[in-house]
Parts: C-alpha cells; structure tokens; sequence
C-alpha cells in the first residue's frame, strides 16, 4: 500500500485520479480504516489531506462558516459561532459515535461515505449547505444535497474530492434543528431522521423553510411539499399536520430488521413536525 501525504489540494486530486478505484481519500479514518479491517476494501493508495492548508479549520466566510476537511466533530461542536449560527448541524455531527469517535470523525467524511442514514447530510443540506470539490479539472461547488446519489455513491467525477464545506450566512429570525430515531441511545445509526431549517417574519410567520429527510430512501430527501406546507404559517397544528403527512408522503424506506416501512414512514413525520417546533423556538431567540 502507497501512503501519500500531500500538502495541496492539486497533488491530492493528482494522486487520486492515478488511483483510480484503488485510491481513498483519509481525513478522520473513522470509516475508511474500520472498512480497510474488515476487509470491506483493499485500497493500493491511501492519501492522508490532514496537512493540506485549511484542512483543519474553521474560518469566518462571508457571514457564515467554511469547515475544512479534517475538521473532527469535537471542534465542530465546540465553535461557538457555528453552534449559534447553524444549531442543528452541530447536534447532528455530535450524535457521531463516541467521545473517542469525536475526535477523529468529521462531516464531510460521514457525507462522503454515502450512507443514507448520515446524521450530518439531512443537517447540511437543510442549511444550504455548499461542498467545495477539488478535482484534476480545477474546482466546482456543489450543494450539498445533490452530492449524494444512493448508498455508497456520490456525484463525484475520478479524482474529485470534498475540500470543504460552507455553512452559509442566514438572517437572525433563523434557526435549524436535526433530530433522530434510533434504537440505542448512543452509538447507533438512524432508523429514520429529520433536519428543519426556518426563517420568521417579525410576525412570527415562516417566510422560508427548507426539509429533510434521512434513513428513508436510498439517498436524503428534500422534502419541498413538507416545507412548503408550513411557509406562510405560524406553525399552528393544521399547518404540522400537512407538514406530517408531507413527509410521509415523500418517504420511501425498505424493510430490514432495525425497522419497516410503515414504522420508518411514521417516524419520519413525527421527528419533522417535533423538529419544526425546535427550529421555530430557537428562531425566535435569535432577534
């Protein structure tokens, strides 16, 4: 095995595209190495971007946040300016594994392992969130919710990998919110989840709002009837209800044995609407 350490973002995609198949990026490792011991892949290319400039960091960008790479979850989680601008990102990339898992994972690899049931993609894409792609052509941006593509894959060409990730700015009548189900309290992936952003008007009414689901299809689901059930309303019950059913509507999960299509289905709903609430209540501390 070849063990590359480079120091830019253009000898990385290098070494990527000459690997081919054969080459993984590692930022935290905590699923590339747990899937290089049980066998699951045999990479020939291993190329560690930790030491790449801004890998590491968090930085200011206009009005909101560029999460670089290498960013472990327990920085993530303790950035105050994140924390106040983008709540529910932080509370779904803290539901990560274990303490000791904290300090090694990061978002941007629990995006690019194309699970369905990520805790962190729901959140970032209900933010807006933007990934910053490096690849052998130059760089592209990317929403984050039409990077992945079903399990395991992403719209990602040979030799293009995430750089980073941009919380966008958002205006202080504004709140978001991540919420899971799972059968363990910890350490668990989701059974289905839900991520909510808003924005209210003086008025209290939700003038945008954006929802979306994981866990329940192959890829996360932007779930447009959902949020567009509760723009214009003051999140009353009737309101909560379209929003529910919406959901529900929008769901397509499968059968296995953590739980089935009429249970998932169901708790997708409820975790939106209870999510709904949280955004709303943590949006109008923000004036």
């Amino acid at each position: 095995m070849h063990f590359v350490s480079p120091q830019s973002t253009e000898e990385a995609a290098r070494h990527l595209a000459e690997g081919g198949a054969k080459a993984r990026i590692l930022a935290g490792g905590t699923d590339l190495l747990v899937q290089m011991k049980s066998g699951m892949v045999s990479p020939e290319t291993v190329i560690d971007i930790k030491r790449i400039p801004g890998m590491r960091d968090i930085t200011e960008e206009d009005g909101g946040y560029r999460v670089g790479a290498g960013v472990p979850g327990q920085q993530l989680n303790e950035h105050a300016g994140v924390k106040s601008l983008w709540p529910g990102v932080v509370e779904a990339c803290d539901l990560i594994g274990s303490t000791q898992i904290q300090g090694r994972c990061t978002i941007i690899g629990n995006l690019c392992n194309g699970s369905p049931a990520a805790d962190t993609v729901p959140a970032m894409a209900a933010a807006n969130a933007v990934a910053h792609v490096v690849g052998p052509s130059g760089t592209r941006d990317v929403p984050v919710a039409d990077l992945p593509q079903g399990p395991g894959k992403l719209a990602l060409e040979e030799g293009e990998f995430v750089a980073s990730v941009l919380l966008p700015a958002r205006p202080k009548r504004a709140a978001d919110a991540y919420l899971r189900f799972t059968p363990r309290t910890e350490m668990d992936i989701a059974v289905a989840s839900a991520a909510v952003s808003l924005e209210l008007a003086e008025d209290g009414t939700v003038s945008d709002a954006r929802v979306v689901l994981g866990a329940v299809g192959p890829k996360i689901i932007v779930a447009t009837a959902a949020a567009e059930a509760i723009i214009g309303t003051k999140l009353d019950d009737d309101a909560l209800e379209a929003m529910t059913k919406a959901c529900r509507d929008a769901a397509t999960p499968i059968d296995d044995k953590r739980g089935t299509v009429e249970f998932r289905t169901q708790v997708a709903g409820v975790l939106a609407k209870r999510a709904a609430r949280i955004a709303k209540d943590r949006a109008g501390e923000r004036t």
